[in-house]
């Protein structure tokens, strides 16, 4: 048995917090309850999960959902409800929906059959778009296969509320023991807490199996080396997660829905934090998604965010948080804004001691719905420094834009608003490369400094697809249309260097100048994340002689992983542009825990 110093409960103690109750829970989904319930095997490479989900969760009947591996039994996916907000235009007021919510675990391939309780499907699409997914539709059902884990939006004649969201995850690599003593172990049911915040101590994996639900939210606070992990939800509660005043945190398959007030991620003055495949869903006030507050060396990966308020936003100080906010990673995932920005960067800083907000990337993105009635909080991707900030070196690149309903595009604005006390510094080093958006709802984007002190400079798009038009400077235009003319976008008198760039036109004319580190230490089987930085706008990185277990993504220059084996390593990192490749030897050291 494991007495946590935070909280002085033993591990069964939490485990059995609900008291017996959450034993008299009937489990819906799986026989007998158990984690792994429903697995067909008729193919090497094919594995199906199906968990369970105790009764007392609310349930949408809209939709019935069924899964089987090729050539295998159809298996019953439970369909959960949860709450979604838009806002009434006419009177601020809040408006709550209800939204179909399945997840389900595999490898190779699975077969999934979607069958709409009102009767006979008019017309039926799959979004992301992007994902191309191929489906049947017959009479009441819908039938599509997947290869691969997405995360999916199911919706019936166009209904973006009544949808039903499907999160065919990857199988759990990593299940830990019930007995292991480093682990408090949630297993199938309801489970709650004293005072309904569980403090995670270092060193610990909070695991939540399959079919728990953890009403409470779950605190890493001043803590190393912890984990929140498995296929389970926090629900009920006030806030999802937080990590506060931490170091090598990372956090992996939750669902987190049906929250009472505050975000479902928080993360500040923290280091070293992943967050991957999280899915959110939120209806109340201030229901923000993921929120990275005066943090370094943060990664945030196949994550879906549907929220009531900013799906992810990067900040520096707030409330007890101090300091820059610098490298951080958001990729591989789909945002759904019901409420304000899908991205909202700058807005919360330190006048007294002003900060800066650099190095920020998000690569490979869909958005998948914008709609804010309030045009100062408009934009899929609003950089909005106030309070003295500086936002700098950003990328933006690979991002897909659906039509959304109400909203810009970007909004990039030196601003002080009714949060700030003043305005901020500016925006600088501004990337937007191969974005597209197709749809005919969005309003002009904005893009305006302050003033002349505080401006926007240099700022690049390439390949910026509206509908199908590229978006460039040698364009064919009337000579008296200024290029943002033609997206149409406002842009003012204290915005300089900005470009417009075809796919084929060279961003850069000089090398790059790498300026990340060349010192960097890490722990052994401890979750890693470094992000490769450089002059002059690359396009590509490089890294050789890793350790074991590390690797970087080309397109955005992380180098992520966990390492394996303890030693001193020189890394040898490199970034490309059209005008040349800059080289850059990195000491890495891998300590023992």
């Amino acid at each position: 048995m494991n007495e946590t110093q935070s909280t002085g409960l033993t591990r069964r103690t939490v485990i059995q917090a609900a008291g017996a109750a959450a034993a008299a829970y009937s489990l819906i989904g799986a026989a007998a309850g158990t984690a792994a319930a429903d697995e067909d095997r008729p193919e090497a490479g094919d594995r199906l999960v199906i968990h369970p989900v105790p009764g007392a969760l609310p349930i949408n009947t809209t939709y019935v959902v069924k899964a089987r591996t090729p050539g295998g039994q159809w298996k019953p996916v439970p369909v959960l409800r949860a709450g979604t907000k838009t806002i009434n235009e006419k009177t601020g007021s809040g408006i709550i929906r209800h939204t179909s919510v399945a997840s389900l675990d595999f490898t190779g391939t699975v077969e999934v059959q979607v069958t709409w309780s009102k009767g006979t499907i008019p017309s039926a699409r799959i979004r992301p778009l992007s994902y191309d997914i191929a489906h049947e539709v017959s009479g009441d059902t819908i039938t599509f296969s997947l290869t691969e884990p997405r995360n999916l939006s199911v919706e019936i004649d166009g209904d973006i509320y009544g949808n039903l969201q499907l999160h065919a995850n990857p199988i759990e690599k990593r299940r830990p023991e019930e007995d292991d003593e480093d682990v408090i172990y949630f297993g199938p049911g309801i489970h709650t807490v004293p005072n309904n915040v569980l403090q995670v101590p270092s060193g610990k994996t909070v695991y939540l199996a399959g079919g728990a639900v953890l009403k409470a939210q779950v605190s890493f606070n001043k803590v190393e080396n912890a984990r929140l992990i498995g296929r389970g939800i926090i629900a009920e509660t006030d806030g999802g997660t937080t990590v506060a005043f931490s170091k090598n945190i990372e956090i992996d398959g939750i669902l987190v829905m049906n929250l009472k007030t505050g975000y479902s991620c928080t993360i500040g003055q923290s280091k070293q934090v992943t967050v991957r495949n999280l899915h959110s869903y939120s209806s109340g006030q201030w229901g923000d998604g993921i929120d990275v507050f005066s943090s370094e060396d943060v990664l945030i990966e196949g994550v879906w965010m549907r929220n009531s308020d900013d799906c992810i936003a990067i900040y520096a100080h707030r409330w007890d948080y101090y300091g820059d906010c610098r490298n951080v990673t958001v990729r591989n995932s789909t945002l759904w804004a019901d409420v304000a920005h899908p991205v909202n960067m700058g807005t919360h800083g330190n006048p007294e001691k002003p900060e800066v907000i650099e190095n920020i990337v998000f690569s490979n993105i869909d958005v998948l719905q914008h709609r804010e009635p309030q045009v100062l909080y408009q934009g899929c991707f609003a950089l909005n420094p106030g309070d003295s900030n500086l936002i700098r070196n950003v990328r933006i690149q690979d991002v897909r834009v659906e039509d959304f309903t109400w909203g810009q595009l970007f909004n990039m604005r030196v601003m002080a608003n009714r949060y700030n006390a003043t305005p901020g510094r500016g925006i600088q080093d501004v990337y937007v490369r191969n974005l597209t958006y197709d749809g005919k709802n969005a309003i002009m984007p904005m893009v305006v400094g302050y003033d002349a002190d505080r401006a926007i400079k240099n700022l690049t798009f390439q390949n910026l697809q509206i509908n199908g038009t590229v978006i460039h400077d040698k364009m064919r235009k009337p000579g008296w249309y200024l290029i943002p003319d033609m997206v149409p976008m406002f842009v003012n008198e204290h915005v300089k260097d900005l470009r417009f760039l075809d796919a084929a036109t060279s961003a850069a004319t000089v090398a790059p100048e790498i300026t990340s580190a060349g010192e960097v230490t890490t722990t052994k089987k401890r979750i890693f994340n470094h992000l490769v930085t450089a002059t002059a706008l690359p396009t590509s990185f490089g890294a050789e002689g890793l350790p074991e277990g590390l690797r970087i993504d080309e397109k955005t220059g992380l180098i992520s992983g966990t390492p394996q084996e303890r030693g001193t390593y020189t890394v040898t990192v490199s970034a490309t542009n059209s005008a040349g490749t800059a080289t850059k030897a990195l000491q890495m050291t891998v300590q023992n825990p």
